[in-house]
């Protein structure tokens, strides 16, 4: 608490990047892009240069940061090895790189008042982040639904979900401006048409039920709440149906585009499942590019044996001219792609260690000391990173810089409070078992009283109290 501006550094990490967007290269150039990136890249660095430091080792934290140094070094390699073109690669790199950044920043013993500082600041940045993207998307990208109802969703709208659910879920808050956003959050789901967003909104719900039960018969009570409160969402869908019959006949073909395609395949699932056969079999073409993967920014395309099940979809000169750098479409397989069985696993390792390690501590901690003041920014911090998990359904969560920032700090809240609560709780609560504190001797009665009989002697050394007489 002693740097005055750590705060100002906070909003600067977080609230430019909250303005980023996804447009058409030809409409608009990236000179604006590149100028809300420096502005996170210096707030990071900043924040990790002026932040404590911890005292004693933890070994979560130093199996995640030496996960995630790791990933940084085999991209380095594979792209030594590869010769990708550089640009390609430094705008595939940055999120990831982001995402580090925002970890080292984050991973440090932050005071609980500047914890809830962090917060407040992730939590409006991501509202100005569905907003802005909302807006941009409707007004200055233009045109139909159907053409840009994936330029209107935030790359971070599952977290600032998942920060919601958090509050309504584990701390039990509401407030009436937290609901019309979740309800603003609903809307923008629909609005894109997007099956794979709705799915990961019914999981993290399910994820926060169960980290706000320490026990069984909590589980089932807070099962019960989140039916109540996905219920809404089922009443919300009705009456967008209702309002918006376009919207209503768009799902309708998402949802039955397998029953009404002549190979029974939907053809969204065989064009993810294409992309990521053909980084499967570029990735293991050779024991050179199995073990260091083929980099980041390294071109794919569809493989070519799912084409009949799409030919209705797509003409053969569209579906096998098509290439791509960015990131690919699944997160897990990705990494693999990009860097090999010797990289590829440390970052999603690091996030499943986590989130696991952290969420089973979370839950017994919560039985042992349930006020203890670090306790809810840790739980909302894992939410914040299941929603990770929760985006690779649909995509790669680390394909826009922002998102790569906002996980990048749960991950290091997550094991910054985890490392400290460990320390607090856990440790103290071993020692006192297995060294209890010494037990008060009684003070002994007088051997003779002139009123009443001799009393029992009492054993000096035990804490049990003196029998009746």
């Amino acid at each position: 608490m002693r740097n005055k501006h750590a705060v100002m550094w906070i909003w600067v990490c977080l609230v430019p990047l909250a303005f980023d967007y996804k447009a058409p290269d030809s409409q608009f150039g990236h000179s604006a892009q590149w100028l809300v990136v420096f502005p996170a890249l210096a707030g990071a660095a900043i924040l990790t240069m002026i932040g404590p430091r911890f005292s004693r080792p933890s070994r979560l934290r130093s199996f995640v940061t030496s996960a995630l140094v790791l990933s940084l070094v085999g991209s380095v390699v594979a792209q030594m090895l590869q010769h990708n073109p550089t640009g390609q690669y430094l705008r595939v790199i940055l999120p990831f790189l982001l995402f580090v950044l925002g970890y080292f920043a984050m991973c440090r013993p932050w005071h609980p008042i500047r914890l809830m500082q962090m917060q407040n600041a992730l939590y409006y940045a991501n509202v100005l982040g569905l907003v802005f993207t909302f807006l941009f998307g409707i007004f200055v990208v233009g045109g139909p639904l159907a053409d840009i109802r994936f330029r209107i969703v935030s790359p971070t709208m599952l977290a600032l979900q998942a920060m919601l659910l958090h509050q309504f879920i584990v701390a039990r808050r509401f407030t009436m401006t937290m609901v019309l956003i979740f309800l603003a959050t609903l809307v923008v789901e629909l609005l894109s048409v997007t099956r794979s967003l709705l799915l990961a909104t019914v999981l993290l719900a399910m994820f926060a039920a169960w980290l706000a039960s320490p026990s069984f018969s909590h589980l089932i009570k807070s099962f019960v709440r989140t039916g109540v409160a996905l219920s809404f969402i089922v009443a919300l869908g009705v009456g967008t149906a209702w309002l918006f019959p376009s919207i209503t006949n768009h799902w309708t073909q998402r949802v039955t585009a397998a029953e009404n395609s002549d190979s029974d395949r939907d053809p969204t699932t065989v064009t993810r499942i294409a992309e990521m056969r053909d980084q499967y079999d570029q990735v293991t073409e050779s024991a050179e590019t199995l073990l260091f993967g083929k980099g980041y920014g390294h071109d794919y395309r569809y493989s070519p044996i799912y084409y009949p099940y799409v030919s209705e979809t797509f003409s053969k000169s569209d579906y096998f001219d098509t290439s791509d750098w960015v990131a690919g479409h699944n997160f897990w397989v990705y990494q693999l792609y990009a860097e090999g069985l010797l990289f590829g696993a440390c970052m999603p390792l690091a996030v499943i260690v986590a989130l696991v390690v952290a969420g089973c501590a979370f839950r017994r901690w919560r039985r042992i000391a349930p006020r203890h003041p670090l306790l809810m920014p840790l739980s909302m911090s894992i939410l914040v990173l299941a929603a990770l998990p929760g985006a690779s359904i649909g995509g790669n969560p680390l394909g826009a810089r922002f998102s790569g920032l906002v996980y990048g700090l749960a991950l290091g809240l997550i094991v910054a409070l985890y490392s400290q609560l460990h320390y607090r709780i856990d440790l103290v609560r071993r020692r006192q078992h297995l060294h209890p504190p010494p037990c008060r001797r009684e003070p002994a009665e007088p051997a003779f009283r002139p009123t009443a009989p001799p009393a029992a002697p009492v054993p000096l050394n035990t804490c049990a109290p003196p029998e009746p007489r």
